[in-house]
């Protein structure tokens, strides 16, 4: 059957964050059930203020979001944090020891702790930071104001240093301090303003953030494949980016990186999403990124340039290759490809009996051609390279008949030898 998803707005809902600036405290419900969370937080913050939540896990709860990952920030140093740990007997790895980030493994899922930093040293790409001591500090060198968010692990009480609960209650994303500087310190920041602005702001959109972006949008070519990519991936998994797409081409973003996107590919983009909707299916990131791209030009030099998974890569080829889709061949698309490349390529290329296709892949089971060369043997032919033809033209003729069951194909078999 189809697999159906959820295509609700996840951005912030109106009012909400207002009413939780009236108290300043989160809710630590859904932390408390958390299996190891109690040992975690009574290992790292015993004398208090030593450890705290902060970003999207403050943010997203504020909001009433689910919370897939944990970050903690603490004053401890990572190699305090390591020790506190395995004493407790809690799991530690060194995920990103260098920028001072622990992983604590606990049976219910990770949690990532950094130690409080400061930059000594950007290059638009990388940063040396040093370990600091204060909460504004560490606050200051984060991008968004609701992302430097921190709350207290025991009590839900909320600190802000930058006004990022009064930019959540006006749905507004804004860089912490001077745009260009924060660009400046790592240009992925162009990209990740325009998917929390898709995600975030409510259709609302930051003058001087908009300026910087478009400046420096040249910066990005110093970015590994990598990085680009995986952004741009989530951004088009959010129920709606054009909207941010079409701002970015106005601010022509896209020309320094991926100069392939275009009007073009966002209406394409645009129709797609619309059909995802309306028939009610998940998302493809595979399909949505074909069609950003309007499928002009998938060349291997394009796909390497995006440094996608060989899956991803093997995937949005055979989408594309299927552009001619109709009704009289979905069906043995379905079978040669997939049901899941067939009905993503009735979502890119379908006419307007694109719904008519879906319902004809819709619970449908991929039949099973059964005959084989032993078959044909078995009926007398000599072994040879004509038995490789007469298969193919039985199979020709099963797909023409609907794909029958296993006595009409031998009774096909049959058939086409007497002729």
């Amino acid at each position: 059957g189809r697999n159906r998803g959820d295509h609700r707005q996840s951005g912030a809902a109106d009012g909400l964050a207002g009413a939780v600036m009236d108290n300043m405290v989160l809710d630590l419900s859904g932390f408390a059930d958390r299996e190891g969370w109690s040992a975690l937080i009574a290992v790292l913050d015993p004398e208090g203020d030593s450890t705290r939540l902060v970003g999207g896990v403050v943010r997203d709860t504020l909001l009433g979001l689910a919370v897939n990952d944990i970050d903690l920030a603490t004053r401890h140093e990572p190699q305090v944090v390591i020790d506190r740990l395995t004493a407790a007997g809690i799991k530690a790895v060194p995920t990103g020891i260098a920028h001072g980030t622990i992983t604590a493994v606990l049976p219910s899922g990770p949690v990532e702790i950094t130690t409080l930093r400061c930059d000594v040293e950007t290059d638009g790409r990388h940063a040396i930071v040093a370990f600091a001591q204060d909460w504004r500090e560490d606050a200051s060198r984060r991008d968004f104001t609701i992302n430097a968010l921190y709350a207290d692990p025991r009590t839900g009480a909320v600190f802000d240093y930058h006004d990022g609960l009064g930019d959540l209650d006006r749905r507004h994303v804004r860089f912490i301090g001077d745009a260009e500087q924060r660009i400046r310190e790592d240009y992925l920041r162009i990209l990740r303003f325009f998917r929390f602005a898709a995600r975030f702001g409510g259709g609302h959109w930051d003058d001087d953030a908009l300026a910087a972006c478009a400046r420096l949008a040249d910066g990005m070519k110093g970015l590994s494949r990598e990085r680009i990519s995986g952004e741009l991936l989530r951004l088009l998994a959010l129920p709606d980016p054009v909207p941010a797409l079409r701002k970015m081409e106005e601010a022509h973003i896209w020309r320094a990186i991926l100069p392939e996107i275009g009007s073009d590919g966002l209406n394409a983009l645009e129709r797609l999403i619309a059909r995802e909707q309306s028939a009610e299916l998940t998302p493809d990131m595979s399909a949505r990124l074909l069609a950003l791209l309007n499928c002009s030009d998938l060349s291997p030099a394009l796909l390497m340039r995006l440094r996608l998974s060989n899956r991803q890569q093997q995937r949005m080829i055979a989408m594309a290759r299927a552009s001619d889709v109709h009704s009289a061949s979905v069906r043995e698309l379905a079978w040669r490809a997939g049901v899941d490349i067939a009905q993503a390529a009735v979502l890119l290329f379908g006419d307007d009996d694109w719904q008519a296709m879906l319902t004809m892949l819709d619970g449908w089971q991929t039949p099973y051609f059964a005959l084989k060369g032993r078959d044909v043997l078995g009926m007398g032919m000599a072994a040879g390279p004509d038995i490789a033809q007469l298969l193919k033209q039985c199979e020709r003729r099963w797909i023409e008949e609907g794909f029958p069951d296993e006595a009409r194909q031998r009774a096909i078999l049959a058939d086409i030898m007497r002729g």
